[in-house]
């Protein structure tokens, strides 16, 4: 979820606490935490909602003067779902976490999901080269990770997607990094 300058620093300040987004699904969910340059970003509840029932407060909390500018931002942006996404300033990005130690049941169960996409991956095994790809490099972009893979950048990113369903991968600010969770797989 990208944040430009203005809202980001409104987030941080606490004047705005919900975001509107028109997406064909949603592109955050709830619990995540967003590392940006001015800190991290949780995000709290994600619902689909209808523009028309945005009132003027949501919208004020939004950073809209009012509902119909709201409305009307949003219209300048498509068509599809509108997407309600509470957010809040958490925080300065901590330093990153030691691994975390896998039970043996959950190593099992990535060992099994991982090799099951490698398996059915026309290109053959890329879990473990996109993870390798990302060991001692935080914020490293995946537009960069293409280059160096020789992949579509829509192709890398649709991978890295994936890993982070499992929380072996989390965003920081202008990029990707592994996190303490994909750390502790690699390392164990």
């Amino acid at each position: 979820m990208l944040l430009s300058g203005r809202v980001l620093r409104d987030v941080v300040a606490g004047r705005i606490t919900v975001l509107f987004r028109r997406w064909a699904s949603p592109q955050a969910r709830p619990g995540a935490r967003v590392e940006t340059p001015e800190g991290v970003v949780g995000v709290g509840a994600v619902t689909r909602v209808d523009p028309a029932a945005i009132g003027e407060e949501e919208a004020r909390r939004a950073g809209f003067s009012g509902a119909a500018g709201l409305r009307s931002s949003l219209a300048r942006h498509g068509s599809g779902p509108v997407y309600r996404v509470e957010v809040a300033y958490l925080g300065p990005v901590a330093a990153e976490a030691e691994p975390v130690v896998l039970s043996r049941g959950e190593r099992a169960e990535l060992d099994r999901r991982l090799a099951r996409w490698d398996v059915s991956a026309p290109r053959g095994p890329w879990t473990r080269v996109l993870l390798g790809a990302l060991v001692g490099r935080a914020g490293v972009r995946p537009a960069e990770l293409a280059g160096e893979l020789g992949r579509p950048v829509s192709r890398v990113k649709s991978d890295l997607w994936r890993l982070r369903e499992l929380g072996l991968v989390e965003p920081v600010a202008g990029g990707v990094r592994l996190s303490a969770r994909g750390s502790g797989y690699l390392g164990g």
